[in-house]
């Protein structure tokens, strides 16, 4: 009997619906090996659909996501919309609405991949980056007056009830039991020496935690500042790291860079009790738009993390041994758009037929 999926297909803007379009290429390559079909409904929600209709996401629509299995999403961000009209009036909204409240974010470093990191090898640059992902500041508490003048002021809060702080540390405990990983640690970033009241508040609910339910796990804790430069410095260092919504949403980015760029930095944002989405890490990259030049490995690998989280490990694991082929093939000159020596949609057959 062949397992079939709902998957919601959201491409978005720029680049978007062409790495979507390899990601789905690739995973059409192990639905038949593998016995299972994803069942795919398109939506064209992005800056062109909102400069039409003046419409981000209606409420209907994220009520029809809660009937899918999960989300594939491509990129959102045009340029001819102002920035933040779309991210929080679509992104956030999904994220908040669907109580996705874990961000996922793999950093490995693959092979014949370059890192800007001297001498740093795939085996040193293998950890995950557990983000909290509706909490924190980024719910929007705040607000301005006397804007204009010179006495304005302005105020955005960083807030956390212990429920949502709890239920991220449970998520970042059970992954780092259940790691392949000889470490066993999981790394709590925050900056509690300056944030003495959320950062008390994480504190407390880690150690508690841990010392109560995960005694095996090696507890660790570093400033967010000491996190960017042990990134750099000693990436291997770390093994999972659990983080508040706006500290994640930085060291992120840093971690992509380490691994390569964004062109291969994929993540998910989670809800382990519903509807998750995968996407990316790179933008809509407007410039490149249409003109087969933009790198599809990370869309390609948030794929491969959209089956792992649906219950197919073995079509995930095949796909992101079928991108570390390709990338030992030599035929990848670059993760680069528009340096890679082959197109988009070339890369996505050659991963595809490391998949057959």
């Amino acid at each position: 009997m062949v397992k079939s999926y709902n998957i919601a297909v959201m491409g978005g803007d720029g680049t978007g619906p062409e790495v979507v379009a390899e990601g789905l290429k690739v995973i059409n390559a192990a639905e038949a090996k593998y016995a299972f079909k994803l069942n795919l409904t398109k939506f064209d929600f992005g800056g062109e659909r909102y400069m039409k209709t003046g419409e981000t996401i209606p409420d209907s629509a994220i009520e029809e996501f809660r009937k899918f299995d999960s989300i594939f999403l491509g990129a959102i961000g045009h340029p001819d919309v102002k920035p933040g009209i779309l991210e929080k009036g679509i992104l956030l909204n999904i994220r908040f609405k669907l109580d996705q409240y874990i961000n996922l974010r793999p950093v490995k470093l693959f092979p014949n991949v370059d890192t800007p990191l001297k001498d740093k090898k795939p085996e040193d640059i293998d950890f995950v980056v557990i983000r909290e992902n509706s909490g924190g500041i980024y719910t929007g508490m705040g607000g301005a007056t006397m804007v204009g003048t010179k006495d304005e002021v302005a105020t955005h809060v960083m807030a956390y009830t212990r429920p949502v702080v709890d239920r991220c540390l449970k998520f970042a405990y059970e992954f780092a039991k259940k790691r392949n990983s000889k470490k066993k640690m999981l790394t709590l970033v925050h900056k509690t020496n300056v944030l003495t009241y959320c950062g008390d508040l994480w504190m407390r609910a880690y150690t508690e935690m841990g010392n109560k339910y995960y005694p095996d796990i090696k507890q660790d804790y570093n400033h967010v500042d000491a996190t960017t430069m042990w990134f750099v410095k000693q990436p291997e260092y770390y093994d999972v790291i659990v983080t508040e919504n706006l500290f994640g949403d930085i060291i992120t980015d840093l971690a992509a860079m380490i691994q390569g760029g964004l062109g291969v930095a994929a993540g998910g944002n989670i809800n382990p009790e519903g509807v998750s989405m995968f996407e990316p890490m790179g933008g809509s990259a407007p410039k490149y738009t249409g003109k087969n030049v933009i790198n599809p490995i990370a869309a390609i690998m948030a794929g491969a993390m959209m089956l792992d989280y649906i219950g197919e490990e073995k079509a995930a694991k095949a796909i992101e041994k079928a991108v570390i082929d390709s990338l030992l093939s030599g035929k990848l000159k670059s993760m680069s758009a528009g340096r890679m020596g082959m197109g988009t949609r070339e890369v996505g057959d050659l991963v595809a037929s490391y998949v057959k």
